[in-house]
């Protein structure tokens, strides 16, 4: 029973440290990064920009392309010289949708490289770009007019590589979780970037200097971590503008979701085992950061068996100890069932149930990552 006792001090202490300590942590030290950087003198000269590129990677048809694009070029503060690059995955980007408009200097088209995939669709987007800044950018979002122009801004100052915007999740008007730790997350990665870099950026809406991209393995799941982190590794900061807004127009589903966040976490381990620089302190500056944001969270549904295994465990033999081990179980299960049918719960069991699917998915990508299952795209 020690050992079941210190697996759960064990347990409450790793939760803590990465879902309160360090949170805590990065928020006071954000605070002291924004007071010293109103008190400190310009940092230099800003870096000029001269034009801007969107690429939008695309399996969709032509009524999505037109309205994504039609978003992109209402921009009102970008530099004049913007274009936007929609590039098709050849696995399920029709050709009817290079009609939507007529290919000028404005909008451009490109054919994703074989044998298919975002990665490889988003490697013929960029060879496809003109402009010194490249946005990235999904079809399912929409920018406020001033989003492309203030992440432009930000690149202007030397030592940033990679900026991130900040999306906003459309609301039903429910309490939901995936809506909860979203708010919190780009909190904390406002709070990273203030520190010293974030650990990460929004794939619907960041941007990067052309001169910083390196071309994507075919395959891979996360360009959204594997581009800022090959940048912040060359020693360039990863910022956070929350000025620049963008809105996500779709609202998945639970299994949508689900599908979604086994995929964004498997290729966090890919990740590792295609970039293991990012593994090593030495060569990682952002490597506590990254132990805290990304691979320690992957501990958590496992703390949380091993904890409440040992609740049980405690707490078994009181609850049996006047009515026995069968009736007891029954009287649980009758009140589960009772929580579970009460009209007023419904808002917090779907926050449980969208917990026990995170947590789900947690689980998968750690399989799929020992047996180096990548292709998860399909599923």
């Amino acid at each position: 029973m020690r050992a079941f006792d210190f697996g759960a001090s064990v347990s409450v202490i790793t939760l803590l440290a990465v879902w309160l300590v360090y949170p805590l942590v990065m928020g006071v030290l954000a605070s002291w990064a924004r007071r010293a950087a109103r008190c400190a003198p310009p940092a230099g000269d800003d870096v000029p920009v001269g034009s801007v590129s969107v690429v939008v990677a695309t399996r969709d048809g032509a009524s999505a392309v037109r309205a994504r694009v039609e978003d992109c070029l209402r921009a009102t503060n970008a530099p004049p010289q913007l274009e936007v690059v929609v590039a098709f995955d050849p696995r399920g980007g029709p050709d009817a949708a290079e009609r939507c408009f007529s290919a000028s200097g404005t909008v451009r088209y490109a054919r994703g490289d074989e044998p298919g995939g975002k990665a490889a669709t988003l490697n013929a987007g960029v060879r496809a770009a003109t402009g010194d800044i490249i946005v990235f950018t999904d079809i399912g979002q929409r920018f406020h007019p001033e989003a492309i122009g203030a992440l432009v801004n930000a690149l202007q100052r030397p030592e940033v590589g990679a900026v991130s915007g900040s999306l906003q999740l459309e609301s039903s008007g429910a309490m939901s979780l995936a809506a909860l730790y979203w708010r919190w997350e780009r909190w904390l990665r406002k709070c990273e970037a203030d520190v010293t870099s974030s650990v990460g950026v929004t794939g619907a809406i960041y941007a990067i200097r052309k001169s910083l991209w390196k071309p994507l393995p075919t395959g891979l799941l996360l360009d959204d971590l594997y581009t800022p982190m090959q940048i912040a590794l060359r020693g360039y900061r990863v910022g956070f503008v929350e000025a620049a807004r963008a809105w996500e127009t779709r609202q998945p589903g639970p299994s949508e979701e689900y599908r979604r966040k086994t995929r964004t976490l498997t290729g966090v381990i890919q990740l590792c085992v295609w970039l293991p620089e990012l593994l090593n302190p030495f060569r990682n500056r952002l490597w506590t950061q990254f132990l805290f944001h990304k691979l320690l969270r992957f501990l958590t549904p496992y703390c949380a068996l091993v904890i409440g295994a040992w609740c049980l465990a405690r707490a078994w033999p009181m609850v049996t100890r006047h009515w026995g081990p069968w009736p007891s179980a029954a009287a649980i299960a009758l009140l589960g069932v009772v929580a579970v049918m009460a009209d007023r719960a419904k808002q917090l069991r779907n926050m449980i149930a969208q917990g026990f699917l995170l947590q789900a998915a947690v689980m998968v990508a750690t399989f799929n990552g020992l047996r180096g299952r990548w292709d998860v795209w399909r599923r």
